[in-house]
């Protein structure tokens, strides 16, 4: 049972006329430690030859052509992450590709063993991906019931989701269609609809949002607060800052297998964007605007320039 020590105030988003804004609630007890959790994998790769000059550089180039030489090497995917995670947070992850997004949500899932360290969770959680489940030749319908049997659905559930997932997805006629015609934003919002039509204790995200799509974005949005409230703890990996914004009141930005910042969304994320030069246009004419609105007497020369328009 939680006691009062147990609890912090954190900000909730709710709707707005201006879009999504943050109100008071409680998290509860902890649900996932992370240890100083390190990650490797060994791979083989081909060394660089070295240059050399005469006959001896001929002889080293007949003999790679003849018997390519591979080299064992260990990339450290993960090197020291240590977070927690509390009952009802929703925390957002976000770097680079190959900063480790993906082998944290799989070593917490337990899905990859740690090199070191340790993950303890409450429940067991749930990965939400179902990619490697369907099949490209078949029907976006038929893959409907393969993700979800592969999510661990009953056939008599199945029919019972089948509906809402097709209307979530938004694809329309194109249900009946192999998965190969279908464009990237089309099977990611097939995939992120049977992914989420499962509730868990504790639930990882893994890519599953389509971005440049402002309908689906809002929909997706309501459908994870909606797992929020159903489950403990959720994690969102996205490339969608948008999406971080929207669904997360805390993100960990992770870079080279390393948390670079663990907080806020409203400071992190614009740090990670203007790190990678990623600040949109409106974005910047939005803060352009706050910075001058936080200026004194700017309410006198805004009347100003309404009086004497250029």
């Amino acid at each position: 049972m939680a006691t009062e020590d147990d609890f912090h105030d954190i900000a909730e988003p709710e709707d707005t006329d201006d879009g999504v804004a943050f109100v008071d609630r409680k998290l509860g007890d902890i649900k996932i430690v992370v240890d100083d959790l390190h990650v490797s994998y060994r791979v083989w790769a081909t060394p660089k030859p070295r240059h050399t000059d005469g006959r001896r550089k001929n002889r080293i180039a007949r003999a790679i052509r003849r018997r390519p030489i591979a080299v064992m090497h260990e990339v450290q995917a993960l090197r020291g992450v240590s977070f927690v995670a509390r009952q009802g947070e929703a925390i957002g992850v976000i770097g680079k590709n190959g900063s480790g997004k993906s082998t944290l949500m799989r070593s917490i899932a337990g899905l990859l063993p740690a090199a070191s360290g340790a993950v303890y969770a409450d429940a067991q959680p749930t990965l939400l991906g179902v990619s490697s489940a369907l099949i490209q030749a078949l029907s976006g319908s038929r893959n409907i019931e393969l993700g979800l049997l592969a999510l661990g659905l009953r056939p008599d559930h199945i029919q019972h989701l089948y509906d809402d997932i097709v209307e979530f997805s938004g694809i329309g006629e194109a249900i009946h269609m192999p998965m190969r015609t279908y464009s990237s934003g089309m099977g990611a919002r097939l995939k992120f609809a049977i992914a989420s039509s499962v509730t868990h204790d504790i639930l990882l995200i893994d890519e599953a949002l389509a971005t440049g799509d402002g309908e689906f974005l809002r929909r997706s949005t309501e459908r994870i607060q909606q797992l929020r409230d159903e489950a403990d703890t959720i994690f969102l990996v996205s490339h969608s800052m948008s999406s971080i914004r929207a669904t997360c009141d805390r993100v960990i930005w992770l870079d080279e297998g390393k948390i670079i910042a663990d907080g806020d969304p409203l400071e992190v994320v614009p740090a990670y964007e203007k790190r990678y030069g990623l600040q949109s246009k409106k974005g910047r004419k939005d803060r352009r605007r706050q910075r001058r609105e936080d200026r004194p007497g700017h309410e006198a020369v805004d009347q100003a320039a309404d009086a004497n328009p250029a």
